[in-house]
């Protein structure tokens, strides 16, 4: 019996007796066997014949999800073990907290926004551009998030593990969608704020707003002024400013176009 790792979205189909299951997969002698079982009571692993996902696919309108269960709850670090580089997931209060598909306008302006903040950032020595799903855990009370883009200074690369940021980002910017909305404006503006980033941006593409916060000598959050050309210019990223029509613009500007503006050309 060939046996696969998935869990449908909602199957009536008979499922394949985990148990029973579980043993013939032990008898092959499969290195991984023994830990099946603490898999199954931990993970709440659903095991399937390829037959039952084949006849799971095509009674169902959705998609299978090509991951294990969630576990009910961990600490980060067994979140971290737990979910690989392809995971779009938060940890949050000790449980998993998956996140929504993006649309194209919001993949759109984040890949504008990563182009320019990695160019000026690797032209100028200034530290390191890492964007979703790579995780920052802004303090030892506080969730495991995956802002859209983070940048770290130089001064504190040394904050950076393997495969999360171990305290704050110099600066993190979020890409609203409409179903981020509420958790970007506010559980996460307080998150941040008390895990001291110091720069926080909101980018809002359905509403074409942009607000641009800085952490104050009084740990709070204080909206930054543009300039009369409507312009920002980042206090945290030295030199990089950012006309915030651009990113309204329909195309986007093209990197040449921005270096142009930049003088960098």
């Amino acid at each position: 019996m060939h046996l696969q790792f998935r869990v449908a979205r909602c199957c009536p189909l008979r499922e394949v007796e985990t148990s029973a299951a579980i043993a013939s997969f032990q008898r092959r002698a499969h290195p991984n066997a023994p830990a099946l079982g603490l898999l199954r009571r931990r993970f709440h692993l659903t095991l399937w014949s390829s037959e039952a996902m084949t006849r799971a696919a095509q009674s169902q309108s959705g998609p299978l999800l090509a991951h294990s269960v969630a576990p009910e709850e961990l600490t980060f670090d067994e979140f971290l073990e737990w979910a690989d580089e392809d995971t779009h997931a938060e940890w949050v209060n000790g449980k998993v907290v998956f996140m929504s598909p993006v649309s194209r306008e919001h993949a759109r302006v984040k890949k504008f926004l990563v182009k320019l903040l990695d160019y000026f950032v690797e032209l100028h020595a200034l530290g390191e551009i890492y964007d979703e799903p790579f995780q920052m855990k802004t303090g030892t009370n506080l969730p495991g998030r995956s802002p859209d883009i983070i940048f770290v200074a130089h001064e504190n690369l040394g904050r950076l593990k393997d495969n999360y940021l171990d305290g704050p980002a110099d600066l993190a910017v979020e890409v609203i969608s409409p179903e981020s909305r509420g958790r970007d404006r506010g559980e996460k503006f307080y998150e941040y704020e008390e895990g001291g980033v110091k720069e926080y941006w909101l980018i809002d593409p359905p509403r074409m707003q942009a607000e641009f916060h800085q952490l104050g000598p009084d740990r709070y959050f204080h909206l930054m002024a543009l300039e009369p050309d409507g312009r920002f210019r980042s206090a945290v990223v030295p030199g990089f400013s950012m006309k915030v029509g651009w990113l309204w613009q329909r195309p986007l500007p093209t990197l040449p176009q921005v270096l142009r503006e930049w003088s960098l050309s």
